[in-house]
Order: structure tokens, then C-alpha cells, then sequence
């Protein structure tokens, strides 16, 4: 393995030369979740049942503009990108038919990325299976092939779909996350995972409906992996490792009584159907359900609603023709019948519910089956068959194991799947409280992961008040999912794959403001969870290219993009340079090789807006014109929380990191680390230190022992400040301080005592004591 740029050893990543690695990354990017041609964003309806004849050739984004937008995520201190891809992006048109246009594209993008010496691994992303559910991933003739309808959707509410919303622009906050518990996606990934066991007449192609979705999910990103591998230049050199599908959940599996909503659903928002109850409107019955919404302590029920479909169905009816797609369909399965129906679990002659615990026990055996069972079961079994797939192509590739969102980890700790040496943990944790409401609350929040846990006896006793607890709530539940990994999987690294903020909180006052305080306490809270966590990485949750004020990363409503063409990019130099002095830290600075000279230059340290973005691309991808169409939320542009997000962190470590931490109150930044020898001479301790917090004139460096310089590096693709420390062996300390900086507002003040107080009151933090 010594000739890996990156590799695991002993629970850590670790680079050619021995030293732990800190994947300190992000995810690239949210554009991969809906085509290009036609441009499709959520809130289109416009031929959005055209499934088969989309293509994403383009995404994330067009090859010209990757210098841009790669070069502003190394100057910002990111060293790994989470590259963002849908199984839809490769076999949209059809079974087996897949996009090689894309696939080259992907590759193209790919080669930009390793000029900044990224570590990069994939992500087959989905949410809540596809687009045509209600989220992103799978293509269309998935749900076709399942028997279901996507054009009965809305009527039925099998799925909630922003696309096919009758007020786009009053689709409901986060209501999406409730179509996992729906028709549409409860069904399809109860096929996806067990259809073999639950819906064995469910036969086309001669294989089981399971076999058929896991195969062609599989084989398409194996494909995918096939010709990065030929490409020759990619796989190791950038592409690391590939991670396992995106998000996945147990549908219906595991229910042992489908006609009630089970305690541990914790999302609730909107019509909240019981499973049965979605199954009956999903064939046309009316049917009154409960209504929920969310509030600061979570959930709560605020009455009752009828879901009529006035007969209209989810399934395709009997006669339905979707022969384009070439399969055969088993005659004992009966389209225009539910599925559900056809197994005994109900009687559509009486709607009577026969088998309520039908999702609950292994037909073939009479296991009981529950979350546990499916996760050391059904998920392993379809994780098992994509890794050996994608090693067949990518050999010693790194796999990324992400279970069920917020759920425990398989237990594969001591069994052969557990003792592979090159996985690591992939979870996923959000503020789920400032997540759904879009408020940052200050003075209190939930310990979400202890409530699902069981930790308390009662909910009221998860609840911590003060900011400090709240921060310090953050870290633990960081820290608990890290230990989880251990103790379920083994002795390996965990890298936190999602998180992320909110931006368009409190009615998108900071749009119409450019004060983004509130952004960015969360976002340094968040990051404090994280860093303090004992984490071997994070990709945060979002670089959205296509964020606007007005639509937010263009998907479901969400918007936790860090760019958006509406505002600007921090000053990342701490003093403003001359156009010709050499160490202007330009975003994109001029390069001597013909292949960098076609480069366009944008200046991080003037205000990047849409105007001068304008000029800057020629695609108009990133423009004016994808900037809101309501001038209250553009005329105060701010820094997007950036002094939140562009911080400190170590790179390279020569040893084994005990903590760090990164005060963004006092602009410190402190690291504990544990070596057993003296680095090499060409192998030291290095730290990112981002030039904005840490000016290199005017910070203060203290170490326990050796010698320390700090260098702006000229890569060519970006300037970078950091910090390289030679250092004694045994427990060493590093503590970095720079200068307080207040950035909401108008401008970027000084760090003089009267500015640095004046954004401990604005944010908060009374009288900015450490945390």
C-alpha cells in the first residue's frame, strides 16, 4: 500500500510519508441532483415526466468553470470533496442503456480536481429514492418497473413532489423528509433491499424485482468505476474511495405494525399517513390522516385531514404498455394491482388490513425482523455485493460505509466484513431542530442522537440550555457516533459525510439584511461539534454553483449552500494586495502551462457578486441571470458566514491528533497531538492557516517544543497559507492566535477591542468568555 497517496492505518488516514491526514472536506456538488438538459430544478414542472430523455452532461458544473470553482474551495482550506453523483446522471434512458458523454465529463472534472491535489471519493447520492418521489437518484424507470405510477403521485400522496406542487413557491419547509414513510419510496426501497423475501411474485427479466434494482444500481456505478480505472490518471492519484449508496432506509421493512406510525419516526411534518393508510390512498381510497408540523421541541399534531384520490391510483393500470424499456414482466404479477395486495398483506374486496406485522417477520423463515435485523442483514447483503463490485474495478479502493441516517451501524465488528482493513465510517448528523424550523436558537436545543437512543426517560431531560451546552451537546452526539462506529464496525476511521446549516433562516433576514450572525453561530457550532469530536474527517453539507437568494440550492427548498451567486466571498488575504505584486492571492492565478492559461482571473479579495461573475464566465451557468428576481433579497449582499467556515485546520500530522479546536471568538486555534519520534525533515506537522483569521505578520505562534514557519504556498492553482512545525516527540501543543475580525454588516472591520465586542453582543456570546 505504500503507494497510495492515501491509505488507512490503525483506525486513521494516513499519506505516503506515515502521517495522519485530516479529511477536512465538502460536498460538490448539489447540481448533480437534477439535470441540465433541459434545466430542471425542483420548483420545473415543465416536461418533468420526460424522465427517460434527461441528461446531466455538465454537472456539477461545466468544465470551464471547474478552475473556479475548485481553486475557491482550496483557497477556503479544503483538501477533499465528496463528489456528488445519481445513479439517474448514468442510466437515465433506459436499463443498461448508459450516458458515456457524462461519464467523460465526470472524468474531465475529475482531472481538474487532482490539480488541486484533492482527495476525492464518490457518492451514488439519492433522497428519498428519486426525483419522482419527491428527492433525488434513481431514474424514473425504476418506478415503472416496480409497478408504480409517477404520474399518480400527487393525487394519491404517495409522494410529495415540489415539481408537481400546486404553489411551487409555497412547498412547505423540509416536507420532503416525510416521503420516506410514503407510498412511493417506502415501497420501492423495501424492493430494493428485501424484495426477494416480501415481494416474491414481483418477477421481471426472470429475476426478482430486488435482484433487478441492486443489479443495475450496482453494475452502474461499477461501470462508472470501470472507466475512471481506464482513464489511467484518476483512480489513487485522486479518487480514493467510493462511498456506499447515499442515505438509505428500510421502507417498510421491519414494521411490526403497519396501520400505526411507529415511536421512532422521528420526522413528522404535514399529512403523516400510517403506512397502511398510504398503501390504501396509493389505490384510490380516501382516507383521513393525522397532520403534524414542527415546532422548536420538535413535532406535534395539529388535527386531521382527508387525502381523497377520487379513485386515481399509484400503480400503473392493467393494460399499461412499457415495453420501451425492453423488459418482460412475470404474469403472476398483476399491474394495475397493488403489490401489497397481491402478497396477502391486504383485501382491496373489503379494505380490510389482513397481516399488520407483515414488514415485521422473514417470510421465509419467520425471523423476527427489526431495524437491527435489516441493517446486519438486508443492507449488509446489497453493501457486500457493491464493494466486491467496485474493488473488481477500482483494486483497494477505500470504502465509505454510511448505514441508515442517524441510525446504529451494522454490527460487523469481528467478522470478515468488520476486519477490512480500508473501510471507514460514513454518518450522517444534523441540527435537526434549526434544520426544520430555519431558526438558530441560542438558547437552547434538543440532544437529538440521546432521544433516539433512549438516554433519557423522559425528552424533557435531552433539552440544553446556554450556548455553551449547546456546543458542547453538539460534540457529544459527534463523539457518540464515532464511538458507535467503533464498537459496531471495527477499528476505523469515521469521517462525518454530511452536516450543515440552514442559510435562509429567520424568513431570509439575512438576504434582505447582509447580516448573517445567526449563520454564523450555527456554522460555528457546528464546526466545534466536528473538530472536537475525534473525527478523522467531515464533508460539510453544501457548494451548491447554482445557489440564489431566491431559490436556494434549486432543490425542495432547501439552501445550505456556502456560495451563493447572490452574495459575496470573504476577503481571504488579511490585508488587500496590489493587482501586481506576486502574491496577489487572485482565486485564479496565471499559470505558465497552456493548459492554465486559459483561466479566467477572479479576484477573491473584491467583491465577487453576479455582475462581476458576469464578466468573468462566458457560460451563463454562474451569471446575473440565476440571481433572484426580487431585489429585497440582493440589495445587501454578505459573506455568506464565511469566517465560520474558512478556519484552521491540520493537514498532515506527524503522529496521532489528540484534539484541536479552532475559537472563533478569540481567532485561536489550538492542537494536542502524540508522536512517538521527531518528524522527518520533509515530513512535518502542517496546519492550514487561513490568511484572513491569521495574518502572517500579525498572528502569535506558541509550541511546546521545535521550530515552526509559516509559508504562503505558490501551487500554481492556488495561494495557500500554512503553518509546517518540526516538533519533539511524545505530547506536543500548538496554539495559533490572529486577529478578531467582525464581518457582518457593511464591511470587514479591524480587530480592535470596540468591533471585536460589538460582534460578541451580535452574535450572542455576552462577554465572549471561551467556550
Amino acid at each position: 500500500m505504500a503507494g497510495f497517496r492515501l491509505t488507512i492505518e490503525d483506525g486513521k488516514f494516513r499519506d505516503v510519508h506515515g502521517r495522519q491526514v485530516t479529511l477536512r472536506g465538502i460536498n460538490v456538488a448539489g447540481d448533480a441532483k437534477y439535470p441540465n438538459l433541459p434545466e430542471q430544478p425542483s420548483h420545473v414542472a415543465d416536461d418533468f415526466f420526460d424522465g427517460d430523455n434527461v441528461k446531466f452532461t455538465g454537472r456539477p458544473f461545466p468544465k470551464e468553470e471547474a478552475h473556479l470553482h475548485f481553486s475557491r474551495l482550496k483557497r477556503f482550506g479544503y483538501n477533499t470533496i465528496r463528489y456528488v453523483f445519481t445513479w439517474e446522471a448514468i442510466e437515465a434512458a433506459g436499463p443498461g442503456i448508459y450516458d458515456e458523454e457524462w461519464i467523460q465529463h465526470t472524468i474531465d472534472i475529475l482531472r481538474v480536481a487532482k490539480e488541486y491535489g484533492f482527495y476525492v471519493f464518490m457518492d451514488p447520492h439519492q433522497d428519498v429514492w428519486s426525483r419522482f418521489s419527491g428527492g433525488s437518484g434513481a431514474p424514473m424507470w425504476t418506478l415503472y418497473a416496480a409497478g408504480l405510477n409517477p404520474q399518480s403521485f400527487a393525487a394519491t400522496e404517495a409522494a410529495i413532489v415540489h415539481n408537481t406542487y400546486p404553489d411551487v413557491d409555497s412547498f412547505p419547509k423540509m416536507i420532503w423528509s416525510t416521503n420516506y414513510f410514503r407510498l412511493a419510496a417506502a415501497t420501492m426501497f423495501a424492493l430494493f433491499f428485501a424484495g426477494k423475501e416480501f415481494a416474491p411474485k414481483c418477477i421481471i427479466d426472470g429475476m426478482n424485482i430486488q435482484d433487478y434494482l441492486q443489479g443495475h444500481f450496482i453494475r452502474a456505478c461499477t461501470h462508472l468505476a470501470k472507466r475512471i480505472h481506464e482513464a489511467g490518471d484518476i483512480e489513487n492519484e485522486v479518487v480514493f474511495g467510493w462511498e456506499t449508496l447515499n442515505e438509505p432506509n428500510k421502507g417498510m421493512i421491519a414494521y411490526d405494525d403497519i396501520s400505526v406510525i411507529p415511536k421512532e419516526q422521528a420526522l413528522k411534518k404535514g399529512t403523516c399517513p400510517t403506512i397502511w393508510q398510504t398503501i390504501l390512498t396509493g389505490s384510490g381510497r380516501a382516507v383521513e390522516v393525522e397532520t403534524w408540523d414542527m415546532g422548536g421541541m420538535g413535532p406535534y399534531k395539529v388535527g386531521r385531514a382527508l387525502i381523497d384520490p377520487h379513485g386515481e391510483k399509484a400503480w400503473l393500470p392493467a393494460d399499461y404498455d412499457d415495453s420501451r424499456y425492453g423488459w418482460k414482466r412475470d404474469p403472476g404479477w398483476k399491474l394495475g394491482e397493488c403489490i401489497w395486495a397481491q402478497h396477502g398483506v391486504w383485501d382491496p374486496s373489503n379494505d380490510t388490513l389482513l397481516r399488520k406485522d407483515y414488514f415485521g417477520k422473514r417470510p421465509s423463515n419467520g425471523e423476527h425482523v427489526d431495524y437491527t435485523y435489516f441493517a446486519n442483514n438486508f443492507f449488509m447483503d446489497m453493501v457486500r455485493k457493491y464493494r466486491d463490485a467496485i474493488r473488481e474495478q477500482h483494486n483497494g479502493a477505500i470504502i465509505l460505509l454510511q448505514g441508515p441516517t442517524m441510525e446504529l451501524p451494522p454490527k460487523i465488528k469481528g467478522t470478515p466484513d468488520g476486519d477490512d482493513p480500508l473501510i471507514a465510517y460514513a454518518p450522517h448528523w444534523y441540527d435537526g431542530i434549526t434544520l426544520m424550523t430555519k431558526k438558530w436558537n441560542r438558547t437552547w436545543n434538543v440532544d437529538v442522537l440521546g432521544v433516539l437512543r433512549g438516554r433519557y426517560w423522559h425528552p424533557g431531560l435531552a433539552i440544553k440550555i446556554g450556548e455553551t451546552a449547546i456546543r458542547n451537546c453538539f460534540r457529544d452526539q459527534h463523539a457518540a457516533m464515532r464511538q458507535e462506529g467503533l464498537d459496531y464496525l471495527g477499528n476505523h476511521p469515521c469521517i462525518m459525510t454530511e452536516f450543515g446549516i440552514p442559510y435562509d433562516m429567520d424568513d431570509k433576514y439575512a438576504y434582505k439584511t447582509g447580516d448573517y450572525a445567526s449563520q454564523s453561530a450555527a456554522m460555528d457550532a457546528n464546526h466545534f461539534g466536528v473538530e472536537n469530536a475525534g473525527l478523522e474527517g467531515y464533508t460539510l453539507w453544501l457548494y451548491m454553483a447554482k445557489n440564489d437568494h431566491e431559490r436556494g440550492d434549486q432543490w425542495n427548498g432547501e439552501d445550505l449552500s456556502i456560495f451563493s451567486a447572490d452574495d459575496k466571498l470573504l476577503p481571504l488575504s488579511a490585508v488587500p494586495r496590489s493587482p501586481d505584486n506576486q502574491s496577489t492571492p487572485s482565486l485564479l492565478k496565471a499559470a505558465t502551462t497552456a493548459s492554465m492559461q486559459q483561466r479566467k482571473e477572479v479576484d477573491d479579495d473584491g467583491s465577487v457578486t453576479p455582475a462581476n461573475l458576469k464578466r468573468t464566465l462566458t457560460n451563463p451557468s454562474i451569471s446575473s441571470e440565476t440571481t433572484s428576481r426580487e431585489p429585497e433579497l440582493t440589495a445587501n449582499p454578505g459573506y455568506r458566514a464565511a469566517e465560520a467556515y474558512v478556519r484552521p485546520a491540520p493537514v498532515t500530522t506527524a503522529g496521532v491528533i489528540k484534539n484541536y479546536t479552532f475559537d472563533l471568538k478569540r481567532c485561536q486555534f489550538s492542537m494536542t497531538i502524540e508522536t512517538s519520534k521527531p518528524p522527518e525533515a520533509d515530513a512535518p506537522t502542517v496546519v492550514f492557516l487561513p490568511e484572513f483569521h491569521f495574518p502572517k505578520d500579525e498572528c502569535v505562534v506558541e509550541t511546546s517544543s521545535g521550530k515552526w514557519e509559516i509559508s504562503i504556498d505558490d501551487e500554481e492553482t492556488a495561494l495557500i497559507q500554512r503553518l509546517r512545525w518540526w516538533h519533539g516527540d511524545g505530547e506536543q501543543t500548538l496554539r495559533v492566535t490572529g486577529v478578531v475580525k467582525n464581518v457582518n454588516g457593511d464591511g470587514v472591520a479591524a480587530g480592535e477591542e470596540a468591533g471585536y465586542y460589538e460582534q460578541c453582543n451580535q452574535n450572542g456570546w455576552g462577554n465572549c468568555s471561551i467556550m
